[in-house]
């Protein structure tokens, strides 16, 4: 079972500053937020690209690649690409090792695997492309915002040469230049990019803030790692819960974050919203995809907490005990939705109990935080003690 030193870890990425030598907003500009809308990109240009993309190995490359950013820190990207160059083996050793003590413990091979990504140059080769795409557009999303506000700033001119270099030089698979041509693809993404200034837990100060798009990722990593404590997880049970996870807060891009004691404070609300958002979806965001994306979409977020699988062409709600028993195929299309929502759960909870533990205190993180815990204390999904990683963040 994932370690709390790694879990931790994660939430170091939304103190990371980015662009933090420029004139920038104040948020969604940490690196945890960069490398959510990443993967974001990352999925979008899997999909541009097509047959031959293994997106089990996608995901796993954005998350080795995630918690290598967070080991390297905020180094200027010239600098650290050029340390890559020139001492990128050891570099890649240094980092593993810093890794290594809490990777070993997700089930899988998962450490094993990441060790091979940065030894052999073959490994997962059209999915590093991709990654290395997701990662210039996501930053030149950045840059193209931050670019009109350092007119003055020095050598601000060589930053965006480098960055349009550095675009050109991705132009390497079919996906690349199919997404190139697509408006509608790019304004989806665009408009992603909005969660990044969306505030989580808006009623109260916490700290560190982070925000919507920065939670997704966590949520998808948490869920990718609790899944991988099940038994033999097939290809598609991986992905769908990873995907679930990064998409699962996709339609308060168009509502923005209604909190659940909103939902939950009038007979029906709840259900009320969610046609809302299923509106709101088909109004907005589906027209921006292609159609033969939309199922996958609607699979991701509606009903994205259920445990539910595809049998005989229809979709049947089940439960992460059942999908163990029978389902565990990629021919059923089996997704965890109770298991994403242990996650998002969790991640609720860390949120509160690490601003608690800087002192910073009001009543809905309190209670937020004491909710969460009973809730959760000596829970099991799946026969996963998912108890076990809530009782990590108990306050003393």
């Amino acid at each position: 079972m994932i370690k709390k030193s790694l879990i931790t870890l994660m939430y170091e990425a939304a103190s990371i500053q980015r662009w933090n030598d420029h004139i920038r907003p104040w948020t969604g500009f940490t690196e945890l937020d960069k490398q959510a809308h990443k993967m974001f990109y990352a999925y979008v240009l899997a999909r541009c690209e097509g047959e031959g993309v293994d997106m089990v190995r996608l995901i796993e490359g954005g998350i080795f690649e995630f918690f290598h950013r967070i080991v390297m820190t905020d180094i200027k990207p010239p600098i650290y690409h050029k340390l890559v160059e020139e001492k990128g083996y050891q570099i890649d050793r240094w980092v593993l090792s810093q890794l290594e003590d809490g990777m070993r413990e997700i089930g899988g091979g998962f450490f094993e695997r990441m060790e091979r990504y940065y030894s052999d140059k073959d490994y997962s080769a059209l999915e590093k492309k991709i990654l290395k795409a997701a990662h210039y557009h996501a930053s030149n999303w950045e840059f193209k915002i931050i670019y009109p506000m350092n007119g003055e700033t020095f050598g601000i001119e060589q930053v965006k040469n480098e960055m349009a270099q550095g675009l050109a030089a991705c132009d390497t698979f079919a996906g690349f230049r199919y997404f190139a041509g697509s408006e509608y693809l790019q304004q989806f993404l665009s408009l992603i990019g909005k969660l990044r200034y969306q505030q989580r837990w808006a009623k109260a100060e916490r700290m560190p803030q982070t925000f919507v798009m920065g939670h997704m990722l966590v949520v998808a990593i948490l869920s990718y790692f609790v899944t991988l404590e099940l038994k033999d997880p097939c290809p598609k049970r991986l992905q769908n819960n990873f995907f679930t996870g990064l998409f699962h807060d996709l339609p308060e891009v168009l509502t923005r974050d209604i909190v659940s004691p909103v939902k939950n404070s009038v007979k029906g609300l709840d259900s009320l919203i969610s046609e809302i958002e299923d509106e709101q979806m088909r109004k907005i965001i589906y027209p921006l995809l292609p159609p033969e994306w939309h199922r996958d979409i609607e699979y991701y977020t509606e009903n994205e907490f259920d445990s539910k699988v595809i049998n005989d062409g229809d979709l049947e709600i089940t439960t992460t005990d059942i999908i163990n028993e029978k389902y565990n195929e990629d021919k059923y299309n089996p997704m965890d939705g109770q298991l994403v929502r242990c996650c998002d759960h969790l991640s609720a909870y860390i949120e509160a109990y690490m601003s608690l533990s800087y002192g910073i205190r009001s009543e809905q993180m309190v209670l937020g935080y004491e909710h969460l815990r009973e809730k959760y204390k000596d829970k099991v999904v799946g026969g996963l003690d998912i108890g076990r990683l809530f009782g990590y963040f108990e306050l003393k």
